[in-house]
């Protein structure tokens, strides 16, 4: 069903109960596993300096790891993982373009009301704009 499965991380709980069914997916359709974190320009101020961001892709490369490590502890047979940079929807949808992904599964955070209104959400911009499909999973300790 599907070939190819991409899971974002940004290493966080919400991200890694994603993971978990991402890895999951891949081993029951025998599906290449890719993982993206995106580095968010601009990350920070102007006055910050490139120590932030060489911070900020060390980060990316440690959660990209644990992806890697977790797909290949369920025999998962081909991972690959990739830090980006930019707007985080954006370079999530030009990776689903760029290499083929058929299902992408995203964490959300469950925010509501003005919280979700305000923060916007790197998840709903992906389901709205993806052309292929998304499973969206919840925090298992949501409140």
């Amino acid at each position: 069903m599907y070939d190819s499965i991409l899971v974002p991380t940004d290493g966080s709980d919400t991200a890694q109960t994603a993971v978990d069914h991402a890895v999951d997916h891949a081993k029951r359709y025998d599906a290449a596993l890719h993982t993206l974190y995106v580095v968010e320009e601009p990350p920070m101020d102007e006055t910050a300096g490139p120590e932030v961001l060489e911070s900020l892709e060390s980060a990316g490369e440690r959660a990209i790891q644990d992806v890697i490590d977790a797909a290949e502890a369920a025999d998962v047979g081909t991972v690959e993982g990739k830090v980006a940079e930019g707007a985080p929807h954006q370079a999530i949808l030009d990776y689903i373009d760029a290499n083929g992904i058929d299902l992408v599964v995203m964490g959300t955070h469950g925010r509501t009301g003005l919280d979700r209104l305000f923060l916007g959400s790197v998840t709903e911009k992906v389901v709205r704009a993806a052309p292929v499909a998304v499973l969206t999973v919840g925090s298992e300790s949501a409140d």
